[in-house]
């Protein structure tokens, strides 16, 4: 990934919906959206290793949660899903202009009355004699004000399906939605589809398929997400260590402090920690295997210890740490329990993957 960018986008914690647009073109320019993706739609096709990298380094030096968020929400909502998904025709043409950050996507899953659980997705397709006519309401849809073209899930026969639909279509409105605390770069709205006419060849892959894409794409988001909030979590060591050192306190360091360097001892084991996680999910997926425990477990593990490390940073911090971005960093955390599904979830997941539960 091209390092130019960094001054370009650096932090943010206010924007509006054209500069959050203008934030996801700059990451595309730089490079960010082209792994996994092969040379003929514009991508480099290497290693999900190097996507990492380039992820972590994003997060260190936006130290914006949000704006991470929206980068895996168009990376893993729909050109991942195309990539393995998508019909030649479709490839070709939405991939590269994806790749390069021309337009700018997601995935919209969850509803008012369905979140984790999909089977109770209201939204609807019919098939029409060209096409499809789509009906309902996608709600907290990461992208959605600044999306061009999104893939919608809905029922179709009783069974999930996936649509590519733009902003512009007939029927439908990407509008903004409600204003949340954390993570709040990252542009979050409704779809709302009112009879949607879309063509026939806006299917993405067969018809009632769409458990599995979302499945597969949820998996890559919840663990890769956490690739970018390293980076993140390496800036903030990097400040309560620098803070520490030089903050005297009856004449000595703060880190003479036995219980304060404890606290940043275990902030670096929660770092590596994450970093292992996604490693082990990153070599999983460079060697094709499912990563359906191990994303689990890293988006479990890696959100509950980026919140620990932020309330720890804001108590060594002190008062400092509640007038900067260190305080907006924990409802930034709090967030990150939540979105790509809760804790609860993805302990659900690894439960079941080990034959308990439901």
């Amino acid at each position: 990934m091209s390092n130019h960018f960094i001054p370009e986008i650096g932090p943010a914690v206010d924007l509006s919906i054209k500069e959050a647009k203008q934030r996801l073109k700059l990451c595309g320019k730089a490079g960010l959206f082209r792994h996994a993706v092969s040379n003929e739609f514009g991508g480099l096709g290497d290693s999900f290793e190097k996507l990492c990298g380039d992820h972590e380094l994003l997060g260190r030096a936006t130290r914006d949660p949000g704006l991470i968020l929206a980068a895996n929400a168009h990376i893993w909502g729909i050109v991942f899903p195309l990539i393995r998904f998508g019909s030649d025709s479709q490839k070709r043409e939405l991939l590269p202009r994806l790749v390069s950050g021309e337009l700018i996507g997601g995935h919209a899953i969850t509803e008012p009355q369905a979140g984790s659980d999909t089977q109770a997705m209201q939204a609807s397709a019919v098939a029409t004699a060209d096409g499809y006519l789509l009906n309902g309401c996608k709600r907290y849809i990461t992208n959605t004000p600044i999306a061009d073209v999104l893939v919608v899930y809905a029922k179709y026969e009783g069974k999930i399906s996936a649509f590519l639909v733009r902003h512009d279509d007939p029927g439908v409105n990407f509008s903004e939605g409600p204003v949340v605390q954390g993570c709040a770069t990252a542009t979050m709205g409704d779809v709302i589809m009112s009879d949607c006419r879309i063509p026939s060849d806006r299917l993405l892959g067969k018809a009632c398929s769409g458990n599995i894409m979302i499945h597969l794409a949820l998996e890559l988001e919840r663990a890769f997400i956490f690739s970018g909030i390293a980076g993140v979590m390496q800036w903030q060591l990097d400040e309560v260590v620098r803070f520490a050192r030089t903050r005297q306190v009856k004449g000595a360091p703060l880190s003479d402090n036995q219980a304060i360097s404890h606290r940043i001892a275990e902030m670096k084991l929660r770092l590596d920690t994450v970093r292992m996680w996604v490693a082990k999910c990153a070599d999983h997926s460079d060697r094709r295997k499912r990563i359906t425990v191990e994303s689990a477990a890293t988006k479990w593990y890696a959100s509950e210890a980026f919140l620990s490390s932020c309330l720890d940073a804001v108590q060594i911090l002190g008062t400092k740490g509640l007038e900067d971005e260190h305080a907006v960093l924990v409802q930034d955390a709090m967030a990150g329990r939540l979105f790509s599904g809760s804790t609860e979830i993805q302990k659900n997941i690894i439960a079941a993957m080990l034959g308990m539960g439901n």
